[in-house]
């Protein structure tokens, strides 16, 4: 039964909804621009701020609905997680582009949003008072990835912490490049880009 769950919430994770968005919108193939990402983050840079949010939105939604329906489904601790996890790594590896896909930080912000919603809150707060301090929003989305671990311990979801530990080194090797960029002074500032446009 989890089986089948996991294979549906991938499934859902997989769809490249950034990838849809940007080429019904404007035309543009993400993977062939900007930083080549298919997440929200290429989609606003190259297409603008409201289609970044709506994919944005679809990939938080890829993560939230199943891990909210594993949770009524009373699939306990281990399979929600599963199940969570899976989403994460659809959009990781989706077999729609060829098992490459994005970063997952939106859809891991959706699937904690529905299994510790105090602690995805917090560790998403983090995460914006990083990026419009620094204007790096890889950098924003390695506190969001630090902070899961530590709010989860912090608001007594402790069931979730190591699926929060999990996603945590997930998300750090989704962002080995940027890690490297910022380590050597290439990463490119969001506001920056924005003034460019």
């Amino acid at each position: 039964m989890i089986l089948l769950w996991m294979i549906l919430a991938y499934l859902l994770g997989s769809v490249p909804f950034g990838l849809l968005v940007a080429k019904l919108f404007c035309g543009v193939d993400p993977r062939e621009a900007g930083s080549g990402n298919t997440g929200a983050t290429n989609v606003a840079r190259l297409c603008g701020a409201k289609y970044g949010v709506l994919a944005l939105v679809l990939d938080v939604l890829k993560g939230y609905l199943p891990a909210t329906l594993a949770v009524s489904g009373n699939l306990g601790t281990t399979g929600i997680s599963l199940v969570a996890l899976a989403a994460i790594l659809g959009h990781v590896f989706s077999p729609f582009l060829g098992f490459k896909g994005g970063k997952a930080v939106a859809t891991t912000i959706g699937a904690f949003l529905a299994l510790m919603p105090l602690g995805a809150l917090l560790s998403v707060a983090a995460c914006v008072l990083v990026i419009a301090l620094t204007g790096y929003v890889s950098l924003g989305s390695l506190t969001l990835a630090l902070c899961l671990p530590v709010f989860a311990l912090l608001t007594g979801r402790l069931a979730y912490l190591p699926l929060a530990a999990v996603v945590m080194l997930l998300l750090f090797w989704r962002h080995r490049e940027n890690i490297r960029r910022l380590a050597r002074g290439e990463e490119m500032p969001w506001r920056r880009k924005k003034e460019e446009q």
